[in-house]
């Protein structure tokens, strides 16, 4: 009897990631692909999401791979709003929650620390200290403030953490590259967009002379890496502008941007998925990052014009 042929290996980006997703993916992942990718619908992205939700109104659970432990994060909230941006479901009485668990966790000048000190006892990566009196971060506030903001969410929360936002954008001077991501995530979505644009302008001058980003795949040489970054972690272009009309796409020539797609294209892994760039220091952390960062890859590519399908 002859042998059953083998099924033909997917051929287009976006089957051989839905094959990559299917074999490696946490349910939420596997949920937003399928709305994104597969018409699926929103009722159960959220469901997926409300695995993570505590008591008090924020995420834990590991939502955000690098924080293990059951306890709520601001990192951990900001990546649930951010996933909740994504489907349509930024409003509510879920918003409402999650605005008086951000209340609770401020520091005094009403902002949100990067780690929480709840986090101690609980397993998470060497580059995230926790200490006893975190001080105020952008790099968990910006995208907060920025995602409520575009949602119009109105919360007596958001006064003192917008100024707080305006206020170490407008100052930043030396920043590393994923301190630019969040005060873009806060400027796409600040309401005073005069004020924004000039912001990202000065962010966009300071991400060129520092070389922040990788303008030429071919000359890695010219990219200025990171203290505590690991080998390859470097920021391309389409890292800074997620979406053709993020403030920050303004910073990059057509060139610039069509080699960091291009690059973004390649990228692509023989399993499907794409390489989370990040210090691995933790099996299951390193195993959950390549799911999210494969749909995050395959919106930018859509989101920038690119076939993926």
């Amino acid at each position: 009897m002859a042998e059953n042929p083998l099924p033909a290996p997917p051929s287009t980006p976006l089957a051989r990631a839905e094959r990559f997703v299917w074999l490696t993916a946490r349910v939420l992942e596997q949920r937003r692909f399928a709305y994104h990718f597969l018409r699926g619908g929103a009722d159960q992205v959220e469901t997926a999401l409300m695995a993570y939700l505590n008591e008090d109104g924020g995420y834990g659970h590991a939502l955000e791979p690098d924080l293990r432990g059951p306890v709520s994060q601001p990192l951990h909230t900001a990546h649930g709003l951010r996933v909740l941006d994504t489907i349509g479901r930024c409003g509510g009485l879920r918003v409402e929650r999650i605005c008086r668990y951000l209340t609770e966790v401020s520091t005094h000048d009403g902002a949100l620390p990067a780690i929480h000190p709840a986090q101690r006892g609980y397993p998470s990566a060497p580059f995230l200290p926790v200490v006893d009196s975190p001080p105020s971060a952008l790099l968990s506030t910006g995208p907060v403030v920025g995602v409520l903001h575009r949602n119009q969410v109105w919360h007596a929360w958001l006064f003192r953490a917008t100024e707080f936002c305006w206020s170490a954008v407008e100052s930043i001077e030396k920043p590393h590259p994923y301190e630019i991501q969040a005060a873009v995530a806060f400027l796409d979505g600040a309401p005073d967009r005069p004020r924004a644009e000039a912001a990202a302008d000065r962010l966009g001058r300071l991400v060129r002379e520092q070389r922040l980003a990788v303008l030429d795949p071919d000359q890695p040489e010219d990219h200025s890496t990171a203290d505590g970054y690991a080998t390859g972690e470097v920021l391309q272009p389409h890292d800074y502008a997620r979406v053709p009309d993020s403030l920050a796409g303004r910073w990059f020539t057509d060139a610039e941007m069509a080699r960091s797609l291009d690059r973004l294209e390649a990228d692509q892994q023989e399993d499907g998925g794409w390489p989370a760039r990040r210090t691995a220091w933790a099996p299951g952390s390193a195993l959950e990052w390549r799911p999210i960062v494969t749909v995050e890859a395959l919106r930018t590519l859509r989101a920038h014009g690119r076939a993926i399908s």
